[in-house]
């Protein structure tokens, strides 16, 4: 059970519950309105790949079409310059990296929330580049098994150059070249998946071998992202099966 790709399983096993729909959707809101200003100001998804992605994770959420509208909006609105994505990068139990992708209005406020969840959770915030260096940026599509055809999975793999496939009993992870995220819809072509996303994808990881420290590390994880400004937490560990039942 290694990394962020994984979190949504170990959420399911442990029972963790998701924020409250109006907390997720301001975050994901937030996420739109940065796509857009990091898209010099483009609202048309289909020329604004971020913002595509974004607009595609709060239909998942079934996010109602006017909030998404007004998140559009206020990226090119009077307030537009207020919002941008912040990454911090840190340590948690057991010598875990993490990387926490935000989206705040004040860097310091957000900095000094994730401050004080570290201290309380066993974990230690790094500089910059402290652990980036141990991921790479990438893309990720997600298939439910029960959805889709093995081999459609390995022709879309392999025409977007993906360089990794996980499996587990349930789904393929397929982790492509950030670069070829502009090809999602062209190779996908009806095939069913999660929306697309990018990620941060562990160049290896470190073994959890006792469970009280996975449940350290899984309890940080989840305080991090209870947080309104954190919108994303990746993390290298590898926790056993056992250690989530």
């Amino acid at each position: 059970m290694s990394g962020h790709s994984k979190w949504a399983n170990i959420k399911s096993k442990k029972g963790v519950k998701d924020k409250a729909r109006g907390t997720l959707f301001s975050k994901l809101s937030r996420v739109i309105t940065l796509a857009v200003l990091e898209g010099g100001g483009l609202t048309d998804p289909e020329n604004n790949i971020k913002l595509r992605l974004a607009v595609e994770k709060a239909k998942e959420g079934n996010m109602p079409k006017e909030n998404i509208q007004r998140a559009i909006e206020r990226g090119i609105g009077p307030n537009k310059d207020q919002i941008k994505e912040v990454i911090y990068e840190g340590f948690g139990p057991g010598g875990a990296a993490l990387i926490l992708l935000t989206t705040t209005d004040s860097p310091n406020r957000t900095l000094t929330e994730i401050r004080n969840v570290m201290d309380r959770h066993g974990g230690k915030l790094g500089i910059q580049g402290s652990v980036n260096y141990l991921f790479k940026r990438c893309g990720l599509v997600i298939f439910e098994k029960n959805k889709v055809k093995e081999d459609d999975v390995f022709g879309f793999a392999d025409k977007i150059k993906a360089f990794d496939i996980e499996e587990d009993k349930e789904q393929f992870s397929v982790y492509f070249p950030f670069e070829n995220l502009g090809h999602i819809k062209e190779y996908l072509k009806g095939i069913e998946a999660s929306p697309a996303e990018i990620d941060y994808k562990p160049l290896s990881y470190i073994k959890i071998s006792e469970k009280e420290q996975a449940t350290r590390i899984i309890n940080l994880i989840e305080a991090l992202e209870e947080l309104d400004d954190v919108h994303k937490v990746f993390a290298n560990f590898d926790i056993p099966e056992e250690f989530l039942k």
